[in-house]
């Protein structure tokens, strides 16, 4: 655990204006309804500010126009939700990985693993395979043969990377998680389905961080690309061919089929699916359980089903929904004659 931080030294190393005693020693971030003496909350959402008047924590982060809402000593920033986040790192570092490749891994003589990087108990590391500086390989992960791994990344336990895929600098990739699996290609003959074979690869690029059980397909002939600063939660499903733009983040349990193209800065929500083939523009948000069934061309928010209800009512409205086109012929044919009719009038 590092060594308390006044919030002059905050400020100074994260930016943001204090408000207040600026000596006050901070140890650990909080909640608002948990913490205590030396601990700092933060306020981002309106609705907590209940919480505010009654939190215990010694220091809260705000935006500067809720900066009347507390007497606490305060950092003001535009953006507190953010600043929390890189207050909450800067007050837990992560330990660099130990150097060393475990006497109970298996590593390649033709693999190159840098130095300064750790490859954990019954890890593999396959042949011609590239690991970079401070690398940390957990126990029991699968690195096969040409992979590259860059500097600064962090597999956890048990994660697979198939042969010939590359990730990039700083990625962190949870348990569970596959990376390079074969593409669900297959083609149909005489009722037989024939294995399309999974030639492509899968790049994924710098700060990066991939969910436990989330699998992301190699690509049939192309590689299936992440591009930087894309934030996959767990259980997700990329497909084979698939491009993921930068700063891209999507929660779990979503799906890309193949071939899809998700732009730059999108949000895919929770168990949303994405049909193969389609393309989404940068700055397209789709919300959870959406189902986009064709592609997106303009920024924006867009949802694909209409909200729960009680069932008796929702079973009433999906009903309807299956007749809306019949209840469209019968008004316009009801529109029509009433014009006919005002016409002769």
């Amino acid at each position: 655990m590092p060594e308390p931080l006044t919030l002059a030294q905050i400020a100074a190393r994260l930016g943001g204006r204090v408000v207040g005693d600026d000596a006050v020693l901070i140890r650990q971030v909080g909640s608002l309804e948990r913490a205590g003496a030396g601990q700092i909350a933060f306020l981002a959402n309106p609705k907590y500010r209940a919480q505010l008047a009654t939190t215990r924590a010694s220091a809260v982060v705000l935006a500067p126009a809720a900066e009347a809402l507390t007497a606490l000593p305060r950092i003001l920033s535009d953006n507190p939700y953010a600043y929390f986040a890189r207050l909450a790192r800067l007050l837990n570092p992560e330990a660099p990985p130990e150097p060393g490749i475990d006497a109970a891994a298996r590593v390649s003589p033709r693999a190159a693993v840098a130095a300064s990087a750790r490859v954990e108990a019954g890890a593999t590391v396959g042949e011609g395979a590239r690991i970079g500086e401070r690398v940390s390989i957990g126990a029991g992960c699968h690195v096969g043969a040409g992979v590259v791994i860059g500097d600064d990344s962090r597999l956890h336990p048990s994660v697979v990377v198939y042969d010939g895929c590359r990730i990039g600098a700083r990625a962190l990739i949870h348990s569970g998680a596959v990376i390079g699996a074969d593409g669900f290609g297959i083609a149909e003959d005489g009722g037989v389905w024939v294995k399309v074979p999974q030639i492509g690869g899968v790049l994924i690029g710098d700060d990066v961080e991939i969910g436990a059980s989330t699998t992301i397909d190699r690509g049939t002939i192309d590689d299936t690309v992440i591009e930087d600063g894309v934030k996959l939660d767990n259980q997700i499903q990329i497909g084979h061919n698939a491009r993921i733009g930068a700063h891209t983040a999507m929660a779990g349990c979503a799906g890309v089929a193949g071939s899809a193209t998700i732009g730059r800065h999108c949000t895919i929500g929770g168990a949303a699916r994405i049909l193969g083939h389609l393309t989404l523009a940068d700055h397209v948000h789709v919300t959870a359980a959406a189902v986009i069934s064709r592609s997106i061309r303009r920024p924006g928010t867009y949802s694909g089903i209409f909200p729960f209800d009680e069932h008796a009512a929702w079973t009433r409205n999906a009903a309807l929904i299956r007749h809306l086109a019949e209840l469209e012929a019968r008004i316009r044919a009801l529109e029509k004659g009433t014009a006919g009719k005002a016409k002769h009038e």
